[in-house]
């Protein structure tokens, strides 16, 4: 855990000069894994809380929670129940607050211009069966990950003066007409109306959604979209 932890360089990773501390970043993550009472859990939480991944007295959220989203979720699942609890509550906190303007996006393996809070629901949704495990808790947190969506089209076929495009949702998307991004290649535009045809079955993320007004050749396979929402935060 440690090792992956020093593997990072966290001054490497941008964020705002005058909120962002890299060594708050590592220092805390390290004392988090080898807490071991909640007195040293919620010292560790302060320093990650404090600076190092969000600001918690100004709600504010720094790209580097992206990059130890998926450390908290290892030290959640290998410490003890305070150490578990601390790590949950930063990620909560990683979803819930905002970016400095210049600060919003991270670099995925699966795009290029990834909002925060999508990226770390991503990774919240790759743990789905250890935080569902966990009962209420886990559960709460999937429940706003959800909320943070993200679907990579696959295949677009022309209907009704719009385009039905089929590929993959993470996360869910609420009844209704809404608003995207879409992104492909860096180059990012609005798609003004969306809406969820065909939900993904049990087992599956297969999903259909129209897009109203946009012919297929508007909307190239390996295209993201994000919800407009999560695409204008900013602090």
């Amino acid at each position: 855990m440690l090792d992956a932890v020093d593997a990072v360089d966290w001054g490497a990773i941008p964020g705002p000069p005058d909120w962002y501390v890299p060594a708050r970043a590592a220092h805390g993550l390290r004392a988090l894994a080898d807490a071991a009472n909640p007195i040293q859990a919620a010292e560790a939480g302060s320093m990650l809380g404090g600076g190092g991944i969000v600001h918690g007295h100004s709600a504010a959220v720094f790209p580097a929670a992206a990059v130890a989203a998926p450390l908290l979720l290892d030290i959640a699942q290998q410490g003890r129940p305070t150490v578990r609890d601390t790590a949950l509550g930063l990620l909560d906190e990683a979803l819930s607050c905002y970016p400095h303007a210049g600060y919003t996006r991270v670099v995925t393996p699966y795009g290029t211009a990834v909002p925060i809070c999508c990226a770390v629901a991503h990774q919240l949704r790759a743990r789905s069966e250890f935080l569902t495990g966990l009962g209420r808790s886990g559960k709460s947190l999937l429940t706003e990950a959800a909320g943070h969506w993200c679907f990579e089209i696959s295949e677009c076929v022309a209907e009704d003066g719009g385009t039905a495009a089929f590929g993959t949702l993470g996360g869910s998307i609420p009844e209704g007409v809404h608003t995207a991004e879409l992104q492909l290649a860096g180059e990012l535009s609005v798609l003004d109306a969306i809406t969820l045809e065909h939900p993904p079955e049990e087992g599956s993320l297969e999903a259909c959604l129209r897009v109203i007004g946009r012919q297929p050749g508007e909307l190239s396979p390996g295209s993201l979209l994000f919800a407009t929402d999560c695409c204008e935060r900013v602090h």
